[in-house]
């Protein structure tokens, strides 16, 4: 199919290398044009600006927050302004107020849009093992189903609001967020009584104690593995605070604590290393 591909940051680089794979006809934009140049190398072509990649009639975005996506639809040769017909596929984790914005606005435009959004690190998503949380109409999500085929090992369906999927993927990041702080926390306890943080690791990973997050993060933390960062904390916090929006006045202790947390990190200079980072401060 004809897809266009917005947004070839560590993700979106993977991303849409999965669908050139795939054998899909690829047409790629990025504000900074030189992340485009190796996607050309490989046959995709490259558009002037967002609408004139959706030309394809299908456009796939990932992106780093709410700001990103709205400049890239909304703004000037927006994706909003590519006429009817179009089918936008959603994967930038952003907040429920803008997803519920943006699916009305592409129904008000002709449009039709999907929120895909994607679990997963830079290294799953080069080799297409995502899990894509969609919701959307289902024709819609029938229609998007060979992107989601490209770049995911599965996909789960939350519902037929698009913001249900964007409440999925932060309630998800939240998770993961503590995680890192639980298994920062369990290594110090192991540490305090002279247990190699290698050897904690091994614990945590070959008894299968919790799941494929601590599998992922607790060898990282005990190598100290920070940067490059995969996941920056700075778009870790962004996640958790979309989740605390998500919870629309729910009590979140935990959400609140690691927010605290964070924020302290960012101000020291921190935030740009791996999210993973977070116990250690």
């Amino acid at each position: 199919m004809d897809v266009a591909f917005i947004g070839l940051g560590q993700m979106g680089h993977g991303m849409a290398g999965r669908l050139i794979d795939a054998g899909h006809r690829v047409t790629v934009w990025n504000r900074d044009t030189g992340k485009a140049e190796p996607f050309a190398a490989r046959g995709a072509t490259v558009a002037a600006n967002p609408a004139d990649a959706a030309r394809s009639g299908v456009a796939v975005t990932m992106l780093a927050n709410d700001a990103a996506l709205e400049a890239v639809c909304f703004g000037h040769d927006g994706l909003l302004s590519a006429g009817p017909g179009l089918l936008h596929i959603a994967c930038s984790t952003v907040s429920v107020a803008l997803t519920d914005r943006l699916a009305a606005a592409h129904r008000e435009a002709g449009q039709r849009f999907v929120s895909a959004q994607v679990l997963g690190r830079p290294d799953v998503a080069a080799a297409g093992k995502l899990a894509v949380i969609a919701a959307g109409a289902a024709d819609d999500l029938d229609a998007a189903a060979p992107v989601f085929a490209a770049i995911g090992a599965k996909t789960i369906v939350m519902g037929d609001r698009p913001a249900m999927a964007a409440a999925a993927k932060a309630a998800a990041n939240f998770g993961i967020a503590a995680v890192i702080e639980t298994i920062s926390e369990q290594m110090r306890i192991a540490g305090a009584q002279g247990i190699a943080a290698d050897r904690m690791a091994a614990l945590l990973v070959e008894s299968d104690f919790g799941s494929r997050i601590f599998g992922s993060y607790a060898p990282m933390i005990a190598a100290q593995r920070f940067e490059p960062a995969g996941f920056p904390l700075t778009l870790g916090r962004k996640d958790v605070g979309l989740a605390i929006s998500a919870a629309d006045g729910a009590p979140l202790p935990l959400a609140s604590l690691l927010a605290e947390r964070m924020d302290a990190i960012i101000a020291a200079g921190g935030g740009d290393r791996d999210w993973s980072w977070l116990g250690q401060a």
